[in-house]
């Protein structure tokens, strides 16, 4: 079952669908499938409880597909792409897949220590970590963006930041909501004279990989003090534990600001702001700013590492922190097959599932080389 499409609040305080958002981009002609549900209205609380399948699932606690025909996998690592495999594991018929949504580093260790089939991570690996999972490769297999989510009481959806003021509000640079940089770009919104508090993933995260990555590209002294990781030091600000504990911390904490993935914003009822694209455009996050951001790709290299952080001005439209997630798997397994039919219906009949979560399909182009990968794999 597709999960109900997540509503986001417009402008005007109304809630649009992410299908209706989907269609305005012209985004819902999938490969292998195509959504063609009504618009709903639908609660928020109706939403979660229809798109977070198995919301509670632990790292080596079982769920299976009610009609799974034989074979199991079991993966672990990013918290990003969790709502998207929670719907795989409800979905896909043909195997029992098991999924610990522990972090993109302890995913990447997993499938390092073999203890797992696949990993699954939001950053590609370093040749470090290539090395060390000795005769790996990573697929990219799902897209989406990653929100920045505020906590600022009597402030609406849609505020307005900027790549540089995010990156002197992590630095410790801008400490108060209504700093003048904030308040000159935001006319007409009341600010408080409330203390800003960065909050940021204190395990290994590939969230944490992309949102860097997005400042070190916008900032020159981020990119000389802090740089581009997964759990990198922060010069400031409180740390939570994988996606649901940087959320919980944004949501108890009275000016509070951090990054996580669209789908649990939405989940949590975030605020979330418009960040300003290359283009100059202050854009929300979601399957229009995705789509436009991959529209930037034009060859996947060797190793399947692909970057949209960022994208050029001629992306008018584009959400400036996307990312591509990748499924990290040995090339000889002697799950082989069951790996190479799961990983093949993720990536093509299993993207449908993905755009109510705010995940953009695969663009074909990443299709294809996908493929290629998966025909790679042996036993």
């Amino acid at each position: 079952m597709i999960p109900a499409p997540f509503t986001r609040p417009s402008p005007a305080g109304h809630h649009v669908s992410a299908h209706r958002e989907a269609r305005d981009f012209d985004a819902c002609a999938i490969t292998n499938g195509v959504i063609e549900e009504k618009e709903k209205r639908v609660s928020r609380r109706t939403v979660i409880a229809a798109a977070i399948v198995a919301a509670s699932l632990v790292f080596g606690a079982s769920f299976a597909a009610a009609s799974s025909t034989g074979g199991s996998l079991k993966g672990a690592g990013s918290t990003f792409v969790f709502p998207l495999v929670s719907q795989w594991q409800a979905n896909y018929k043909n195997a029992q897949i098991t999924y610990g949504s522990v972090g993109s580093g302890a995913g990447i260790a997993a499938i390092t220590a073999r203890t797992v089939d696949f990993g699954a991570s939001d950053a590609p690996l370093s040749k470090d970590q290539f090395a060390a999972c000795k005769g790996c490769e990573q697929i990219p297999w799902a897209l989406s963006s990653t929100s920045v989510p505020y906590n600022v009481p009597g402030v609406s959806y849609g505020l307005r930041l900027t790549g540089k003021i995010l990156a002197n509000i992590y630095l410790g640079h801008i400490t108060k909501w209504n700093n003048s940089a904030i308040k000159k770009i935001n006319p007409g919104v009341k600010l408080p004279d409330l203390k800003i508090t960065p909050v940021f993933r204190s395990d290994g995260s590939g969230t944490s990989w992309n949102f860097t990555d997005y400042l070190s590209r916008v900032s020159p002294e981020w990119k000389s003090k802090v740089g581009v990781g997964t759990q990198p030091s922060f010069p400031t600000g409180i740390g939570g534990k994988g996606s649901s504990g940087l959320a919980g911390v944004v949501s108890r904490t009275d000016g509070a600001i951090g990054y996580v993935d669209e789908a649990y914003s939405l989940k949590n009822g975030f605020k979330v702001a418009r960040i300003q694209n290359r283009a100059g455009v202050f854009q929300l996050p979601g399957l229009g700013g995705i789509k436009a951001a991959a529209a930037t790709i034009h060859r996947v290299p060797s190793n399947g590492a692909l970057s949209i952080v960022n994208p050029p001005k001629s992306q008018k439209r584009a959400y400036p922190i996307c990312t591509f997630t990748y499924v990290i798997v040995p090339l000889k397994s002697n799950k082989a097959a069951t790996l190479k039919q799961f990983i093949s219906w993720a990536i093509t009949g299993g993207q449908k599932y993905g755009m109510p979560l705010q995940f953009y399909p695969l663009p074909k182009l990443v299709q294809t080389a996908d493929k290629t990968f998966v025909r790679k794999i042996h036993s």
